[in-house]
């Protein structure tokens, strides 16, 4: 039960990482006005596009209707700058969970899991690169340290992404399955204990702010740094007289599994990146902000581009439609959080994570009877898939409204505070 524990800990403050990074570069963006007329141009003939296909009806360009919806229309586009809001509102007003909520939006939109992961992906480099191009503390990053771990990064994207590809040449249904169960797996455990917390919470049980803190884990970055494979990479010498010490080899692994998950979930890998550095690696925070910038960056764009994109995975309209959104979003969401209490922060942080889990959860039964691994009236599993679908969208709609409510409520007082 404690490494159970340990681990929940552990993935919730890669989403509180995660989403403090996405904060900081959405915010970074709409700060500069080149950023945004940038945006602005990407956007427009993506726009214009959808309503000229959409209009005449013609299939997506390049006869990609395989793998992604026939044509580009309005409507897809005004969705998905709906869920770029919505996982906006969660990033910036919970401060974690936004960015894993996505990839399960789009696919219950009724995108295909691989294209769902690659247009997420390219969404998250394209956000990369508009908001941390000029970052200063890219120059807190330790080069030695980061080239070893973006070369273990590479080769997990690789294989990451040829597992997606693989599974959906041999099934698109098989593919379905396995990144709803991935996430289904994922977003019910982080869901089921954020739920526990905020019950001990809501009765006075813990204390601290709204979502806790990480476990301590230096034992075990003590344990690795005492290992010595070269080629040994040294970092933090400006902290540590000599510097810290670990094998590059257990760097690139944790660069391969980072790759991995990142082009198999399409989360960009920075959601896991800063725990493992700081609580496993015994990286200091402020070394492991610039590196975590930067492998955002590559692994995003690589996987993005080199599994995704190239294939025809990448749906352009979504991506920057989710651009916009998520950048409205999240300085709503971020307002918000002055006007509200923490204990009911920690509680939409639960529901909104298991409101994912149910949907990607209620879809199994249906992939596996149509896998024709399981005998079960097809009635019965679509009317599952169904009311899976329903209930995300009434919690993660009734989420919108009330952060929206709140914010509009006490907008006299946000201006006050100024």
């Amino acid at each position: 039960m404690n490494t159970a524990r340990q681990v929940y800990e552990f993935l919730k403050a890669a989403s509180i990482a995660h989403a403090k990074w996405d904060y900081e570069v959405s915010m970074s963006i709409i700060k500069s006005r080149k950023r945004l007329m940038v945006l602005g141009l990407l956007t427009l003939p993506i726009v214009l596009i959808s309503i000229a296909l959409a209009a005449g009806g013609h299939e997506m360009l390049g006869g990609k209707q395989a793998f992604a919806p026939a044509f580009y229309s309005i409507e897809i586009f005004l969705v998905s700058i709906l869920i770029g809001c919505i996982a906006g509102l969660i990033t910036g007003c919970i401060g974690a969970g936004g960015g894993f909520i996505i990839t399960p939006a789009l696919m219950a939109a009724g995108i295909k899991g691989i294209l769902a992961v690659g247009t997420d992906l390219f969404h998250i480099f394209a956000k990369a690169i508009m908001g941390t191009t000029v970052h200063k503390k890219l120059g807190n990053v330790s080069v030695p340290l980061a080239l070893a771990f973006l070369v273990g990064s590479g080769g997990g994207v690789m294989l990451g992404g040829w597992i997606n590809m693989a599974l959906f040449m041999a099934d698109p249904l098989l593919s379905e399955f396995f990144i709803s169960s991935i996430y289904a797996v994922l977003l019910g455990f982080l869901g089921f204990y954020a739920l526990f917390d905020f019950i001990k919470s809501s009765r006075g049980s813990t204390g601290g702010d709204a979502h806790g803190g990480p476990v301590d884990s230096t034992g075990l970055s003590i344990k690795l740094q005492s290992i010595n494979i070269p080629p040994m990479i040294t970092f933090d010498q400006d902290l540590v007289p000599g510097g810290r010490r670990l094998s590059g080899w257990i760097i690139a692994i944790g660069g391969f599994v980072v790759g991995m998950l990142a082009a198999i979930m399409g989360v960009g890998g920075g959601f896991i990146t800063f725990p493992m550095f700081v609580y496993v690696f015994g990286v200091s925070s402020m070394t492991t902000v610039g590196t975590d910038i930067l492998q955002i960056i590559f692994t995003a764009g690589y996987a993005a581009i080199s599994q995704y994109a190239i294939y025809g995975y990448v749906f352009y309209t979504l991506a920057m439609g989710m651009l916009i959104g998520s950048l409205l979003g999240i300085q709503l969401g971020a307002l918000t959080t002055k006007v509200v209490k923490g204990i009911h922060i920690r509680g939409f942080y639960a529901i909104t994570i298991l409101a994912g889990f149910i949907n990607r959860a209620a879809t199994l039964p249906k992939k596996m009877v149509e896998l024709e691994v399981l005998d079960i009236p097809r009635t019965i599993v679509d009317y599952i898939d169904t009311v899976g679908n329903i209930i995300f969208w009434v919690v993660v709609l009734l989420f919108g409204v009330w952060v929206l409510s709140k914010f509009f409520g006490n907008i006299k007082k946000l201006r006050a505070e100024g």
